[in-house]
């Protein structure tokens, strides 16, 4: 089986599409690790596409279940902003309430994160009881990490690179050839842009994205 593994596509239909077309006939499932919806301004639209993709497994993130409990229990000023004029929006609440936790492929459990945090290159997973192989997503971060003889490996994000902008990450996870590769991709950050000025976001979520550095 040969897996495609992404997540954090964070409403970005240009970069979902982009790699679905990049990586077409490349995979036999995909798995999209959470968080489809916000900041970007198509999550309706991103949560049909998968909804679509047959033989999908589809789980979920903490913006799912911020969107599932209509509220954001953050205090990042930014993120608030987002919530409240994507949320207002979003109509596909039926899809993303059967998104499942977490899914177990051959050497690696696949979930959105360990313990609710974010977990960057650098951080100490010292304390945090990792006792498998993961793959997981949410700090938006791409590396591949080995503790204690087990291997932890970020994805980083389609819709929503924290480093460069318009750079979108992810992995194929090949068991018969046991193999693993991080890949990614440039794509158009001014459609995503442009498309949340013509939807009138908040100017200060328009600045998030403007003032990001791209490759």
């Amino acid at each position: 089986m040969r897996y495609l593994i992404f997540g954090d596509v964070h409403g970005n239909l240009p970069a979902l599409e982009k790699l679905l077309k990049k990586e077409e006939g490349n995979f036999d499932q995909l798995i999209s690790h959470g968080d489809v919806v916000n900041y970007g301004p198509w999550s309706n639209e991103c949560v049909e596409l998968l909804n679509d993709i047959p033989n999908t497994i589809r789980l979920k993130g903490n913006h799912e279940d911020a969107f599932l409990s209509g509220n954001y229990p953050g205090s990042n000023e930014v993120v608030k902003a987002f919530f409240e004029h994507c949320y207002r929006k979003f109509k596909k609440t039926n899809f993303i309430a059967e998104y499942q936790q977490m899914y177990d492929i051959k050497k690696f459990r696949v979930q959105h994160t360990i313990s609710n945090e974010y977990i960057f290159p650098d951080t100490d997973i010292s304390k945090m009881n990792i006792k498998r192989n993961y793959v997981i997503g949410h700090s938006h971060y791409q590396f591949d990490r080995i503790f204690e003889n087990n291997r932890l490996i970020n994805t980083g994000s389609i819709g929503q690179n924290r480093k460069f902008i318009n750079l979108a990450e992810y992995i194929i996870v090949d068991e018969e050839k046991d193999i693993l590769i991080l890949k990614n991709f440039i794509y158009d950050v001014s459609l995503v842009i442009n498309e949340m000025i013509a939807e009138n976001f908040p100017k200060i979520c328009i600045d998030y994205y403007k003032t990001k550095p791209q490759l």
